[in-house]
């Protein structure tokens, strides 16, 4: 036999013997669990963790969306059945007022028993260990920081269709106003709550400025219809 023929045969019965899967390089496998270590379990691995966000975030953006939606609505309503300038600016500036109360009593109440319930699991833990200390308590929730959060927020939303729309003489301009001011507002606070919470702006944007609307028609038809009817 040839030795070329001899040699090709060797590197043929190399090439079709079984190979045992490589084992993946430590340095290959790192970079990925870094990202995820980084990024806080968040499939992006960008550094944000977007769950632990959640909370204030929901706060926030939902708080001053309600504001906003509930003094529009308002106003409209009103000014379907009453067109004076005095009327739409006292059903806004009561509707801001007693939404940041209700609000802020809502947020305080709810924390509260999320406190006592977290207290009551810290008590229990220690207990269960022998420990009569009294835990680590630099975490909970604080009740009046929620409250007062909750009615900021509110009250921040609220101001835009308020000073938009409330102080503009003619009716048809200020329903424009607060109309125009709302879902500009509206749509910022979807976008806004996409970005931080990594969602998508557009569907984000639509859906709340969407959701604005029908409350405010919504309102604006049921007061007209009752205002027809009490004629």
């Amino acid at each position: 036999m040839a030795p070329a023929d001899l040699s090709s045969r060797v590197h043929a019965a190399a090439d079709a013997a079984p190979k045992s899967p490589a084992e993946p390089k430590q340095e290959e496998i790192s970079p990925a669990a870094a990202d995820v270590e980084a990024g806080g379990g968040s499939p992006g691995g960008d550094g944000v963790n977007y769950v632990a966000r959640a909370q204030w975030l929901r706060a926030a953006v939902l708080g001053a969306n309600d504001g906003l939606v509930t003094v529009a609505s308002l106003m409209i309503g009103v000014g379907a059945v009453n067109e004076s300038r005095r009327a739409m600016l006292v059903s806004g500036v009561a509707g801001l007022v007693s939404g940041a109360c209700s609000m802020a009593i809502g947020e305080f109440v709810s924390v509260y028993a999320q406190y006592d319930i977290e207290v009551a699991q810290i008590k229990r833990t220690r207990r269960d260990d022998g420990d009569g200390g009294s835990g680590d308590r630099s975490s909970l929730p604080s009740p009046t920081m929620g409250a007062g959060a909750s009615a900021l927020a509110f009250a921040t939303g609220a101001a835009l269709p308020l000073l938009s729309g409330g102080f503009v003489r003619t009716w048809a301009g200020r329903v424009a106003a607060v109309c125009a001011a709302s879902s500009v507002g509206l749509a910022g606070f979807g976008v806004l709550g996409a970005y931080l919470g990594g969602a998508s702006a557009v569907r984000s944007g639509a859906r709340v400025l969407v959701g604005g609307w029908l409350a405010m028609a919504t309102t604006y038809g049921a007061l007209k219809l009752f205002g027809v009817h009490g004629a």
